[in-house]
């Protein structure tokens, strides 16, 4: 070898950041409450300290929006969007509600929006 990567080797992707910078390294969420169809919506408007997912997460929740639909929205996973979702709310940057029950519409969206993580 004189140096050169073998052909079938991809060069690493540098844009990529792994789930658990964003999180900070915690896996779990603050509150073990958060399912899938959980409503997060936006309490105000975004601070501007937050850091970019954060950010972006409160903008989604402009409206009540599900937290399976946010990890969709944001490009993030469904276990990472639950420790933001999490801090966020801690820090009263959203709330959150237990829909009584879902409509199948509601059902059906985030059946398609976890199926596209």
């Amino acid at each position: 070898m004189n140096g050169e990567q073998p052909r079938d080797v991809e060069p690493e992707d540098t844009s990529f950041v792994r789930p658990f910078i964003i999180t900070g390294g915690r896996a779990e969420p603050l509150q073990s409450d958060l399912r899938l169809e959980t409503l997060v919506v936006a309490v105000g408007t975004p601070d501007e300290s937050l850091a970019f997912e954060r950010r972006h997460i409160v903008a989604v929740c402009a409206q009540p929006t599900t937290v399976a639909e946010v990890a969709h929205r944001v490009g993030v996973p469904l276990g990472v969007a639950k420790v933001l979702i999490s801090d966020l709310v801690v820090a009263g940057q959203l709330a959150c509600r237990q829909p009584a029950e879902l409509p199948l519409q509601m059902l059906e969206r985030i059946r398609d929006h976890v199926r596209a993580l």
